[in-house]
């Protein structure tokens, strides 16, 4: 791994596209880029759809950009994941292999595609390691969008291999912070509890509802953290190995809730709805070869809840 880390890249004066540059990630990426002399190239979804192979490939043979983070996904919570089936497998893997082939054609310098933690198997080892990929059956309800990501990871690896391409895999662990979608029914946990407590507080509700048993554990990561730690591995990391990105500390939804709750100011109760799925029991990374690269979060939970509820009022 040592050898791995003094792999320097230099991203000063290139010019470099952010694929998903409005979701939560890419705009995360896109403030953490303006803080580098670089050349930011962004297109929208009605200039280029993603999942277009001939407007990707005239796209990148115009604009020939040449380092590439693709952040950009279908992304959702459980019920996304487990109700947009079709949807999540087709348009992920779509995305990933346009982009991946298109930077190939136009001999971008080096691309980083973003991952998920859920492309590892339901009952994996914890701390998940990286090298636990496909080692066991996904967790069934987003397992579309797991399928898609891991076709992204072995793309990666499969330019590398046949290219010579410094394509390089991360994967981020669950992301909170500004840019997220707090649809009621689509969101991921952090923002949907963020949505529920404000309301429950506005309304003077006397109880919320969390989904689930509350007993699962999970980890989560400021996302101009993850930003951050990308635009790192972008500049010091080149391995067909993927890379964890994440805190290495998890607490329990019900743990959780209570913190939101907190930051948010609701007083009230809490319960749970056993008859909603729980997903995965433990997704906690591992991740001691991101620290060995050089990087830890640095964002407290209670400092980056309080910052993502900021940014939830701004937008309400």
């Amino acid at each position: 791994m040592q050898a791995m880390a003094n792999t320097a890249f230099e991203l000063r004066g290139k010019s470099v596209y952010v694929a998903g540059h409005r979701g939560m990630v890419g705009s995360a990426l896109v403030r953490r880029l303006e803080r580098e002399d670089v050349r930011l190239v962004t297109v929208g979804r009605r200039e280029v759809d993603l999942r277009n192979q001939a407007a990707v490939f005239d796209w990148f043979a115009r604009l020939r950009p040449q380092v590439v983070f693709l952040a950009a996904a279908k992304v959702g919570g459980i019920v996304a994941n487990d109700t947009l089936r079709a949807e999540f497998i087709y348009d992920n893997i779509a995305i990933a292999a346009n982009v991946i082939q298109a930077a190939h054609q136009n001999r971008a310098e080096k691309l980083m595609f973003l991952g998920s933690s859920c492309i590892y198997p339901k009952l994996a080892p914890q701390p998940l390691r990286e090298d636990s990929v496909l080692t066991g059956p996904l967790e069934p309800t987003n397992e579309p969008y797991a399928i898609a990501k891991i076709a992204g990871i072995k793309m990666v690896e499969a330019y590398r291999s046949q290219y010579g391409c410094d394509f390089i895999s991360v994967m981020p662990t669950n992301l909170y912070g500004p840019g997220d979608n707090y649809h009621p029914e689509m969101s991921h946990v952090v923002a949907a509890l963020i949505r529920r407590f404000h309301e429950a507080k506005v309304s003077g509700a006397k109880n919320v509802v969390v989904w689930g048993t509350g007993t699962p554990r999970r980890e989560f990561l400021y996302v101009d953290d993850m930003a951050d730690a990308c635009v790192h591995l972008m500049k010091t990391y080149s391995s067909a190995e993927l890379v964890n990105i994440g805190t290495g500390e998890d607490v329990t939804i019900a743990e959780f809730a209570r913190v939101v709750a907190d930051i948010v100011g609701y007083s009230g109760e809490i319960s749970f709805d056993t008859s909603r799925p729980d997903g995965t029991p433990r997704k906690l990374l591992d991740v001691s070869r991101l620290d060995k690269l050089g990087w830890r979060a640095t964002t407290s939970l209670h400092d980056g809840l309080t910052r993502a509820y900021a940014a939830y009022l701004s937008h309400t």
